[in-house]
């Protein structure tokens, strides 16, 4: 079996996205739910921090650039409540500059990406961070 023919199955994987920018919420939403996974999204800190406790995903993709209670905040924040403490966070930018890397991991991101990553590349990153298995 070659690498090629092994695709990561992360159905059933529990997402949350947060962005305040809807297109974004919606391109990304609408790839991981064709990719078996259950998604939610908010459009910022506060509202996410709600969603978090309810929805308790798995992995959390979060948008660094936003009004009011920006991501790093919002990861802190994440990172500091019982509930949310362990999950993984993926810090989204627009950019893949050291400083926005160095930031999240400061926050306590665990990984970060460039928006919109591909299908690969949400697939990876979620394989990654959730434990999951590869399967032929």
């Amino acid at each position: 079996m070659t690498d090629q023919n092994v695709e990561l199955d992360i159905t059933g994987v529990k997402i949350a996205v947060v962005d305040d920018a809807r297109t974004i919420r919606m391109m990304m939403s609408h790839t991981l739910k064709n990719m078996g996974c259950e998604v939610e999204c908010a459009e910022d800190g506060y509202k996410a921090l709600g969603m978090l406790r309810r929805f308790k995903p798995d992995l959390i993709f979060l948008d660094i650039t936003m009004p009011e209670l920006d991501g790093y905040q919002t990861c802190t924040l994440i990172r500091n409540a019982e509930g949310t403490r362990e999950t993984p966070v993926v810090m989204l930018s627009s950019s893949d500059g050291i400083f926005d890397i160095a930031k999240g991991q400061a926050r306590g991101a665990t990984a970060h990406v460039t928006k919109i990553p591909s299908e690969s590349v949400l697939r990876q990153l979620i394989h990654d961070h959730t434990c999951l298995t590869a399967v032929a």
